[in-house]
């Protein structure tokens, strides 16, 4: 007949909050490349947070992260609750904007290696009617319209500030 040993011991559990998994996400980003989300995500499952990438994905938005050449950077000199010192539109554009192209009530919207994320975070935070919503990826900014009229007056704009 066999025993089986049950462990009478506590589990131990941590109560880890918003903040401190933000506090984490900075550090990780200022002392090491991180290229993407699941990447960032796995460091943060081994300093003990359990967080998914959607959650990653929304601090990252909420952190106002921007992805460069050699991964994820902290906003430079940026103080999270004022607005006023983030770059213009017009100047996130001219940095990494290339060109625009049409189809239909969408906006396709090529950027440099790595800028379509920042460009994307700038027309989110532009609030435009004509903009419903943006997926980015690392060189290119899907803009989603609700019409083609729209489209093509936001296109317009957009190819002013590119030059």
């Amino acid at each position: 007949m066999r025993r089986r040993l049950i462990s009478r011991k506590k589990p131990r559990i941590f109560i880890v909050t918003k903040y401190d998994r933000h506090n984490a996400i900075r550090e990780l980003v200022a002392s090491s490349n991180v290229s993407n989300q699941e990447e960032l995500r796995r460091k943060l499952v081994r300093r003990g947070f359990d967080v998914t990438q959607a959650t990653v994905s929304r601090d990252i938005h909420e952190l106002r992260l921007y992805k460069g050449p050699s991964g994820y950077a902290l906003p430079n000199g940026v103080n999270e609750t004022e607005e006023d010192d983030l770059p213009s539109f017009p100047d996130v554009l001219g940095n990494f904007g290339l060109k625009v192209k049409q189809a239909q009530n969408q906006l396709v919207l090529i950027t440099t290696s790595g800028g379509a994320q920042p460009v994307a975070l700038a027309i989110d935070h532009e609030d435009w009617e004509e903009v419903v919503g943006t997926i980015a990826g690392d060189d290119t900014v899907l803009i989603i319209c609700p019409d083609q009229k729209r489209a093509s007056q936001l296109r317009t704009r957009l190819e002013e500030m590119i030059g």
